[in-house]
């Protein structure tokens, strides 16, 4: 279970302190999905890294399992994404120094969890076969994500955190790839958490939450 309490975060900029986050109240079962939507610079990014480790909150509390992620040092931070999450972005922040198939066991092999049969699962389902020896700049924008997608799947994570990831494609990629997630965020037994400007990709999530002056409203998902 990840539970996000009175998550507050603030930024200072030239004009003084901006709040991004205003006591941010969440609750995600793993193995659910969670579509997380709001007006642009509302703070779903802001939250995003938060629960992955990237950012710090100013107050509130992020609790794994019962066990609080705020306080750790950022050696167990690391540890943390490395072992329990998987992030995909819009960007797909592949390494362009290394081919697809290096790509798709690099964070896997990093938390020690490198399954050989998994990962040629995920190539199976993901249509990647034929371009395992090609590099980044070799892909299109949609074979790009899907190689994220794989990477961030690879080893079998408990929480996948999504930022747009469908957002440079396409309606008709977009529903594609989002299905794909969708499907093997399933099989891997991993709650997702997916930041989408989209109500209509929104909705192919269980629950919908959105951002607003800092808090979250929450309504059902279908």
């Amino acid at each position: 279970m990840l539970v996000i309490e009175q998550l507050h975060k603030s930024y200072s900029t030239p004009q003084g302190l901006l709040p991004v986050l205003q006591g941010v109240d969440l609750r995600l079962a793993r193995g659910s999905s969670l579509a997380l939507m709001g007006e642009s610079g509302s703070g779903k990014s802001t939250l995003l890294h938060l629960l992955a480790g990237l950012d710090r909150a100013d107050s509130g509390r992020i609790l794994i399992d019962g066990a609080p992620l705020d306080g750790r040092s950022e050696a167990a931070l690391a540890r943390w994404r490395r072992q329990a999450v998987g992030l995909v972005f819009q960007q797909y922040n592949l390494i362009s120094s290394l081919d697809v198939a290096a790509n798709l066991a690099f964070q896997a092999r990093l938390a020690a969890r490198h399954d050989p049969q998994w990962v040629a699962y995920l190539v199976q389902r993901l249509g990647l076969a034929s371009l395992l020896e090609r590099y980044p700049e070799q892909l299109s924008g949609g074979q790009q994500q899907r190689v994220a997608i794989g990477r961030a799947l690879a080893g079998r994570p408990a929480w996948l955190l999504a930022d747009e990831p469908t957002g440079s494609l396409d309606e008709a990629s977009s529903d594609e790839v989002l299905s794909l997630l969708l499907q093997l965020v399933a099989e891997a037994g991993s709650g997702v958490l997916m930041v989408t400007h989209s109500p209509r990709l929104a909705a192919r999530l269980q629950q919908r939450c959105y951002l607003q002056a800092g808090r979250v409203r929450a309504e059902q998902g279908g």
